[in-house]
């Protein structure tokens, strides 16, 4: 997952995602940090999601001939 990902489903969840940025001698902005800011229950809603991407990746990495071993990944998902 890129850094973009995380911070949007951070964002979703409810987490107030701040990107710090410094104006340089050229001219120019760089990222310096992020900070976040959120609940428990944004961070348990924040897990979920991981979770859920990392599931569908995986899922999607396993050759279409094995479609029950996918399903098997996404199903994780619903217990």
């Amino acid at each position: 997952m890129t850094e973009k990902e995380i911070i949007d489903m951070a964002n979703q969840v409810g987490f107030e995602c701040t990107i710090h940025k410094q104006f340089t001698k050229a001219n120019t902005f760089v990222e310096v940090g992020t900070s976040v800011q959120g609940d428990f229950a944004s961070l348990n809603q924040f897990a979920k999601l991981v979770a859920e991407k990392e599931r569908e990746e995986c899922a999607e990495l396993i050759p279409p001939q094995y479609f029950h071993f996918r399903d098997w990944i996404r199903a994780r998902g619903q217990e």
